[in-house]
């Protein structure tokens, strides 16, 4: 199934491929770093990375942006607040905030994958107020409440 997503390049991506899935089976589609000058991001260090693109989405749908894992994993170049959302009314420039969680320098290039974008189905909450909710096997067990291993 695919869904309809209006797309514009800005100036400063001019150049670059727009998103795409690599493979047939893809969920997440790579987002290039949209930038004049190299980026270096020291151990620690964060930035905002433009992409050079903006999107309308549907009513009812949302971009997330995640981390690369290749990226994460080997280097500690992560999204920092994973997953970031593009909401379906946002219309600026979608731009994705990087941290270096690693121990060396990271350099960011002009037309480097630095993010994947998943698009996601959105449901509105209906709140419900009740005096007590209902009880389960777990309670109020909370974080690490179910062990280590």
């Amino acid at each position: 199934m695919s869904v309809s997503v209006q797309i514009k390049r800005l100036p400063h991506a001019l150049g670059l491929s727009l998103p795409r899935y690599i493979t047939e089976q893809s969920s997440g589609m790579d987002l290039a770093a949209a930038i004049q000058h190299d980026i270096a991001l020291a151990p620690g260090e964060r930035a905002v990375v433009p992409t050079g693109l903006t999107v309308a989405l549907p009513d009812g749908y949302e971009f997330q942006i995640r981390p690369r894992s290749g990226l994460a994993i080997k280097r500690g170049l992560t999204v920092i607040n994973a997953p970031g959302t593009v909401d379906a009314d946002y219309r600026g420039e979608i731009q994705v905030g990087l941290i270096n969680l690693g121990q060396e320098t990271i350099v960011i290039k002009r037309g480097q994958r630095i993010a994947q974008m998943v698009l996601s189905k959105t449901w509105k909450a209906a709140w419900q107020e009740v005096a007590s909710l209902p009880d389960t096997p777990r309670g109020r067990g909370g974080l690490g409440h179910t062990g280590t291993s």
